[in-house]
């Protein structure tokens, strides 16, 4: 799933290609949306909200689209052969004279009255990348569950919106945290896991490629993601994979286990969902 600075890239080329700009083609290709047409809509700005894509329209309409797993925005120039994907896979046109925007795979696609927007991502905590974002009411929200499990935690984008995978376990493995650790026994270690995630989300906004260890060398870019059995950086380890999260719902998480050895004993009835199942570890070598 797409990470928030990949998101806020996304809304910053759409700006760039629409904003001010009246549609002159705005189509949707879902059933539930088939015979809607933006049209002669003028697009006011496009803002970024966690993992969502927010739309705004002078006439005081918001589209909202969420990329999820496979979901992306592709920009071209009229007449441009697009190449996002098949035909079927296009869900959304918007057309300005200068640009085409195209939506392949998008998920969440919806339309509401701008002063509704809430109805769509209210639920969502403080965006680590957003103007407003507040660190103490993202601390609050985690703290709310001290037998979460950091790694899960961390990603519920209703505590804070924008952390994805990658910027999860790559974190968790710089401040040396278990994944599997429960919240309140690294809370001291919260406020400075938050701000090493916003740090790195902030290095890699104006690029696609996320870089988190500064080396540009292929193989070298990041520091657990991506490389099971493969030796740490750090220590020599070969690093782990595994999946964590509540049922239906796990994540694949890489860490290192010396580097990143629990700290104190990881609690088995951590809560895992709503249902709070304890979660067995599973370890793919």
């Amino acid at each position: 799933m797409p990470e928030g600075d990949t998101v806020w890239l996304a809304a910053e080329r759409m700006r760039a290609a629409l904003a001010g700009s009246t549609l002159r083609r705005g189509e949707f290709r879902l059933p539930q949306l088939a015979a809607l047409d933006l049209t002669g809509a003028t697009v006011t700005e496009v803002v970024p909200r966690g993992k969502h894509l927010l739309i705004r329209l002078a006439d005081g309409r918001t589209l909202r689209t969420h990329f999820r797993m496979d979901g992306s925005w592709h920009i071209y120039r009229p007449g441009a052969r697009w190449k996002g994907g098949p035909g079927h896979d296009v869900r959304v046109v918007l057309a300005s004279d200068e640009w085409e925007c195209v939506g392949y795979r998008l998920h969440d696609v919806d339309i509401v009255p701008t002063s509704q927007e809430d109805q769509l991502v209210g639920h969502l905590g403080p965006d680590i990348l957003g103007p407003d974002w507040q660190l103490d009411e993202a601390l609050r929200r985690l703290r709310e569950h001290p037998d979460e499990q950091v790694g899960v935690a961390i990603l519920d984008q209703r505590n804070l919106a924008g952390i994805g995978n990658l910027y999860k376990v790559e974190s968790l493995f710089l401040l040396g945290l278990n994944p599997w650790a429960r919240v309140g026994d690294v809370d001291e270690q919260l406020p400075a896991l938050l701000e090493r995630a916003q740090r790195l989300m902030k290095a890699n906004l104006r690029h696609p490629e996320q870089n988190t260890t500064g080396d540009p060398r292929r193989g070298r870019d990041h520091w657990v993601f991506g490389r099971k059995g493969k030796p740490c950086f750090r220590c020599g380890t070969p690093i782990l994979l595994g999946e964590q999260g509540p049922p239906t719902q796990e994540r694949v998480t890489w860490w290192c286990p010396t580097c990143q050895a629990a700290r104190s004993p990881i609690d088995p009835q951590a809560r895992t969902g709503e249902a709070g199942r304890p979660q067995p570890v599973t370890v793919y070598r």
